[in-house]
């Protein structure tokens, strides 16, 4: 089977979801988290672990969960003792990665049904404040000597793409009372702000200029899981699989300075490759609802037109018209996101995968879109602005 610039043996649909609760400080160790949510996938696809071929975790860096071999070390909890397992990692990117894997173990046809987990446990990163954690990502010469940390990078990418495209924080706001009034539908949410204005935002701490305290998504502990299936075994398992139509993904260089940071070039060359897998050539058009990356609020704004969502620097103007709220001509994020449900950096991306699934199905509950919906997306970003994931899934 070929689609657009893909060879597989196999369609491939998910089949089944699963979240935790997204908190800080959860008393669940990461193994218990991944099971809970592995569970969770599991029964709502009505099958066990002995139904399991293969086993793909995502997670973030060990540091996190104070535990190296991280893949090892939750292989028990995802359900992979015994079986075929892999552990993906591209930083935030990882979450809609694990479903990328999933999927070319599935369409290949090494496996017939697969169980991809994502696990993420913040609270135990380094003290007083999980940024700590990325005290070691930088270049040892060039870098370092600054002693930078990503909200610094991130203020410069927000200031950047302000500056690019005139965009007031006022605008940039809306995102963040957007995705935080939306989470309150949802029912793992760790930020639900029904009432949240724009001038909250924009009173809240300063952090970094232009980075606010509610303009950054929060520290979280959580997982998600999803049950990929190919086509006979999907339709003997539901009713309704929704299909995996197109994935992407791409790695830019580590040299955030070679690079415009006005535009997530990262996030283009993933969309694009996954939507001429998906026959997609209107995006804006064609896609329903959408997921993008946001733990921060301009993220949001940035990843839709990387995505093709909006023309570069409309971003602001479609948001601050109303066409990305759940009612919509394109709902965006109504799930809450992660400035709203929870950032657990693995798990996070992969709680938007699971979101778009329940979208198709028309199992959303609260969040449910008010168009129907026929296609959907879900994408994210990680590791020094260069990783973007992005995956295609409909009926």
């Amino acid at each position: 089977m070929t689609s657009r610039n893909l060879n597989f043996k196999h369609r491939v649909a998910v089949v089944g979801a699963g979240l935790t609760l997204f908190r800080s400080k959860m008393l669940e160790t990461p193994q218990e988290l991944a099971w809970l949510a592995a569970r969770q996938a599991l029964d709502e696809a009505g099958l066990t672990l002995k139904d399991i071929d293969c086993v793909v975790i995502g997670s973030a860096p060990d540091a996190f969960d104070g535990v190296h071999m991280k893949g090892e070390y939750l292989a028990e909890g995802a359900g992979g003792i015994r079986k075929p397992v892999i552990r993906v990692f591209v930083g935030g990117a990882t979450g809609v990665f694990v479903p990328i894997a999933a999927w070319w173990h599935v369409a290949s046809g090494l496996c017939k049904r697969v169980l991809a987990v994502a696990e993420e446990k913040m609270s135990h990163a380094a003290k007083p404040h999980a940024q700590y954690v990325f005290r070691y990502i930088w270049d040892p010469i060039v870098e370092k000597p600054l002693n930078p940390n990503l909200i610094w990078i991130f203020a410069m990418e927000m200031h950047r793409y302000m500056y690019k495209c005139g965009v007031k924080k006022e605008d940039i706001a809306l995102v963040s009372v957007k995705n935080k009034r939306n989470a309150c539908g949802h029912p793992s949410a760790q930020l639900c702000m029904p009432n949240i204005t724009v001038d909250d935002v924009l009173k809240s701490e300063v952090l970094v200029w232009p980075v606010q305290l509610l303009d950054i998504s929060p520290t979280s502990d959580g997982a998600a899981a999803v049950v990929l299936a190919a086509e006979e075994e999907a339709r003997r398992i539901t009713d309704t699989p929704v299909w995996i139509k197109g994935i992407g993904w791409t790695l830019d260089t580590t040299h955030w300075t070679n690079r415009d940071l006005a535009y997530p070039e990262y996030v283009r060359r993933a969309a694009e490759m996954a939507y001429r897998m998906a026959g997609i050539d209107n995006p804006r058009k064609q896609i329903d609802v959408a997921e993008p990356y946001d733990p921060f609020d301009y993220k949001e704004l940035h990843h839709m037109e990387g995505l093709g969502l909006a023309r570069k620097c409309e971003a602001p103007v479609l948001t601050r018209e109303g066409v990305t709220q759940r009612d919509g001509d394109l709902p965006i994020n109504p799930s809450g996101g992660l400035l709203g449900v929870g950032n657990p950096i693995a798990a996070a991306g992969l709680m938007k995968v699971a979101e778009i699934f329940w979208q198709v199905r028309g199992e959303a509950g609260e969040r449910q879109v008010k168009k129907p919906v026929y296609t959907g997306l879900a994408q994210a970003w990680g590791d020094l602005m260069q990783a973007g994931t992005v995956i295609v899934m409909g009926i």
